[in-house]
């Protein structure tokens, strides 16, 4: 078969496990390194009121601007009631309805918020970069217009720009000691929304593009939240987010942006009495059960069928298995590659696995003396002459008293690793006394010795690779990461090249070619 057929498998194999990877992780969320669990918000919003004895429409403006969060589930409390998502100037608005309702009613709103990382902490609407008209100067009521006319023009003296502008007002409306034409502007302004229309009334008179953004302030443990009104102006780049109150020129990090077009939050036609109020929780959740969440959101199906839809039990099993072909890649480089030599292929991954339990330095210890013991008992079966297939068997019968005799011998002493001894696979053990014992005969101790020991490095290796935490979490998050495995293998099972060690054997020879 020629080389380039075996490229282009490995190279499809390559192209489809990236990109694979690359769409679980941009698309989904899935974290590609193992990482700590994120802070997830659950907000709840409660529209309570009382039904008119008649058909009923209720209408609560949902939020579309998500600072520093992504969405992750939201889901509807309607009972008896229709339900409908419509979209109102950029504005997710849902609508209950019903033909007839009776007596106090509640309707709610639930949203599960995750925290993303710093790079998304600004607001979305302070990203976007749109070409805002700046507003027509209105008729100022004649018993106000003196006093806002007087006001713009000492905050213009006092600013370079729309943001300086903006801050200059509103320390002017927040003084301690307001002037008399902001004590003129404050006569009949008792709200915060009034407070904000009355300033973006003011900043009309400049010219000055603004809207006002009703937010949510997320905290641990709210129970009866309202929405709070924020003023933004536009700079013709951006928009810039202001308390109203004192003047600050940005967002709180824990803040929820509900609505953003000044519209009414809520409507209840054929009620009355309503109110809307929020209660707010924090936990944190696991990543991947976050993408799972976003996933079903999406209508992807891609982890319907990960390896987390198997049982707990199963998953467990599989988050050890999977690691064995990262053994078996390490076995082709070591013996392929370098040239070490071991006893048989498959051995030292395995007894690698065994090491997950008895730990790296008892594993060693426990195998060199059960193939020390093993070996010296396989001598003296030598002498009886028996046939190969009852000799296996004596050998096997051998090992397993071995082990059980270590594991009473190590408890006595107060050693518990050695009870470990039993994890060991019995089989591979038999084979590998009488594989040694094979070579030890036919080519010496020498090389039984150095065989022996390339065993135990390659597993010891094994081992560290195979206990990698960051290996295990990206394997079996991205299984389709074997297939990059695999394009290795097959990529290094045409390679006929010297050996590392074939090259420091004959380097002699080689440096005397090159004169």
């Amino acid at each position: 078969m020629k080389n380039w057929h075996v490229n282009l498998l490995s190279l499809a194999l390559l192209i489809f496990a990236l990109s694979l990877i690359f769409y679980k992780v941009s698309n989904l969320g899935l974290p590609l390194f193992p990482s700590d669990d994120i802070e997830v918000w659950s907000v709840e919003a409660r529209l309570a009121f009382t039904a008119k004895k008649g058909p009923l429409k209720a209408q609560l403006m949902l939020p579309t601007l998500l600072p520093g969060y992504m969405m992750i589930d939201e889901n509807y409390v309607s009972g008896k009631y229709g339900l409908a998502i419509t979209t109102v100037e950029n504005n997710r608005v849902v609508e209950w309805a019903v033909r007839r309702a009776k007596g106090d009613q509640v309707l709610y709103y639930h949203l599960q918020l995750a925290r993303e990382g710093a790079e998304s902490t600004k607001s979305t609407s302070e990203q976007q970069h749109i070409i805002v008209e700046a507003p027509d100067i209105p008729l100022y009521p004649e018993n106000i217009a003196t006093a806002i006319t007087a006001l713009l023009e000492e905050v213009r003296q006092k600013s370079a720009d729309v943001k300086t502008f903006t801050r200059e007002l509103l320390l002017r409306f927040n003084a301690k000691t307001p002037d008399e034409n902001i004590q003129l502007l404050l006569r009949d302004v008792t709200t915060r929304s009034e407070r904000v229309e009355l300033i973006r009334l003011v900043l009309a008179g400049a010219r000055i593009p603004s809207r006002t953004v009703n937010v949510l302030l997320l905290r641990e443990g709210a129970r009866h939240s309202k929405l709070v009104p924020w003023l933004q102006v536009h700079n013709e780049q951006q928009w810039l987010s202001f308390n109203p109150e004192n003047s600050k020129s940005k967002l709180p990090d824990n803040v929820l942006i509900w609505e953003n077009a000044g519209q009414t939050i809520f409507n209840v036609d054929g009620g009355k009495n309503s109110s809307l109020d929020f209660a707010i929780s924090r936990h944190t959740q696991e990543p991947v059960r976050l993408a799972e969440q976003r996933a079903r959101r999406m209508d992807s199906r891609a982890m319907e069928f990960s390896l987390f839809s198997l049982p707990i039990q199963t998953q467990n099993v599989y988050r050890i298995l999977l690691m064995v072909p990262l053994g078996a890649l390490l076995i082709v480089l070591l013996r392929n590659v370098v040239g070490i030599k071991t006893f048989g292929t498959f051995m030292p991954i395995l007894i690698a696995l065994a090491f997950r339990e008895t730990e790296l330095v008892w594993g060693i210890l426990l195998f060199t003396l059960l193939v020390a013991l093993g070996l010296t008992i396989r001598f003296y079966l030598e002498y009886l002459q028996l046939l190969l297939v009852p000799r296996l068997a004596a050998v096997l019968t051998v090992v397993i008293i071995l082990m059980a005799g270590v594991s009473v011998f190590s408890h006595k002493l107060g050693f518990e690793q050695g009870l470990s001894i039993a994890l060991f696979p019995m089989v591979i053990l038999a084979m590998t006394i009488e594989r040694m014992s094979l070579i030890w005969e036919e080519h010496g101790p020498s090389e039984a010795l150095q065989q022996g020991f390339g065993s135990l490095v390659v597993a010891s290796l094994g081992f560290l690779l195979m206990s990698n935490d960051t290996m295990e979490h990206i394997i079996f998050v991205f299984p389709e990461s074997l297939l990059i495995l695999l394009a290795v293998i097959l990529l290094l099972g045409r390679y006929t090249g010297y050996r590392l060690t074939e090259l420091w054997r004959f380097r002699a020879s080689l440096s005397k070619n090159a004169d």
